[in-house]
C-alpha cells in the first residue's frame, strides 16, 4: 500500500521499519523538527527522519499542518493511507480528508483508557496488570477515533515503564502491520469507543515524582516503576532529592512510616507494608545500591531514613 508515515521518536521508527520490511511503499515521511541534544546541544534529527533518509524516502518537517502548505504537499504525494505513530501533532480536517483509505494511529493503551501522551507510564503508576496497543481511525479529537484492532500486553510486577515501553513498541509495530493488511483487504471494521469510560494520561512532570513514606509501599513501588526512566520518583533527605530507580515491597512492622527496618538490604517502613530501596541516586551523585547509601549516612535499624 502507498503510505504516508507521520512520527518522530524511537517507537515510531520501529513501526516505520516494520512497514518497510512488509513491503509497503512509503511515499513520504512527516516528522518534527531537528532538536539540540546532549550537553553540547548538537542539532540532531529525530529517529524517524534518520531511518527515512537511510531508505531514500522524502522527509518533511513542517512547523504546522494548518497553513495549507502541508496539505498541498500531502496531496502531491497521493498516499492511499496515512499512518501516525507518536507524531506529536493533531491532524487538521483538511489533512484527514486526503487519503482514500483514511488516517490511522497507533496508540499504546487499550482505548478508551489512557488517552494522551503518557499511557504506558500511567498504566504502571496505577499498578495495572495489563496494557496494550490500539490501532484506531483518526478524527479531530485526542485519541477519540473508532477502534480497528487491539492487542493486550501483560505488565510484569517489577517492570518499569521503560522496560514495558520496549515490549509494547514491538507489539505495536506487528499489530500495525496486521491492521494495514486488514484495511487493504477491506476487512477492517471500525468500532466506536465508549467515551464514558475514557481516562486521560497527561504528560509526567518533575513535580509529580515526589513521594512520602506515609504512602503505602505498593503505591510508592508503582510510582518508582512508572517514573523510571523519567522523571524518577524521589523523596527528600535534608532538603536534597534522593531518586529511587529500583524498589521491592516487603512486609512491614510496627513502626512509624520512614523508619529504617534494616540496612542490608535497606528497607523502610511505609504507611502500609515496607519498601526496599534497591538502587538510589542521591542529588549530585551517581546511582548506587541502597545499602551503600545507608552505609554512607550511617543509618541503623530503628532510625528515620530522612
Amino acid at each position: 500500500m502507498r503510505i504516508l508515515f507521520m512520527g518522530t521518536p524511537d517507537i515510531a521508527a520501529q513501526s516505520l521499519e516494520a512497514l518497510y520490511a512488509a513491503g509497503h511503499e512509503i511515499c513520504g515521511v512527516f516528522t518534527r523538527e531537528d532538536k539540540p541534544v546532549g550537553r553540547k546541544q548538537v542539532l540532531t534529527a529525530p529517529p524517524v527522519k534518520q531511518l527515512a533518509l537511510a531508505h531514500g524516502t522524502p522527509v518533511y518537517q513542517p512547523r504546522t499542518l494548518r497553513d495549507g502548505k502541508a496539505a498541498e504537499d500531502i496531496r502531491a504525494l497521493a498516499p492511499e493511507l496515512i499512518v501516525v505513530v507518536a507524531y506529536g501533532r493533531i491532524l487538521p480536517p483538511e489533512v484527514l480528508a486526503i487519503p482514500p483509505k483514511g488516517c490511522i494511529n497507533l496508540h499504546v493503551s487499550l482505548l478508551p483508557k489512557y488517552r494522551g501522551s503518557a499511557p504506558i507510564q500511567w498504566a504502571v503508576i496505577h499498578g495495572d496488570k495489563t496494557t496494550g496497543v490500539t490501532i484506531m481511525q483518526l478524527d479531530e479529537g485526542l485519541d477519540t477515533g473508532d477502534i480497528l484492532m487491539v492487542q493486550p500486553v501483560d505488565i510484569g510486577p517489577e517492570e518499569t515503564s521503560g522496560q514495558l515501553f520496549d515490549r509494547v513498541a514491538a507489539v505495536g509495530a506487528e499489530t500495525l502491520c496486521r491492521c494495514i493488511e486488514e484495511i487493504a483487504a477491506g476487512r477492517a471494521v471500525p468500532t466506536p469507543q465508549d467515551h464514558e469510560k475514557a481516562t486521560l494520561a497527561p504528560p509526567l512532570t518533575k513535580e509529580m515524582a515526589r513521594f512520602a513514606f506515609e504512602q503505602p509501599a505498593q503505591v510508592i513501588h508503582d510510582q518508582v516503576r512508572g517514573m523510571n526512566p523519567w522523571p524518577a520518583a524521589y523523596f527528600e533527605c535534608e532538603g536534597k532529592k534522593v531518586k529511587v530507580l529500583d524498589s521491592r515491597v516487603h512486609p512491614g512492622e510496627e513502626a512509624a512510616p520512614g523508619t529504617v527496618l534494616s540496612t542490608k538490604p535497606l528497607v523502610v517502613q511505609c504507611g502500609a507494608s515496607a519498601l526496599e530501596l534497591c538502587q538510589v541516586v542521591p542529588e549530585g551523585k551517581k546511582p548506587m545500591e541502597g545499602t551503600a547509601w545507608a552505609a554512607g549516612r550511617r543509618l541503623k535499624a530503628g532510625m528515620p531514613v530522612v
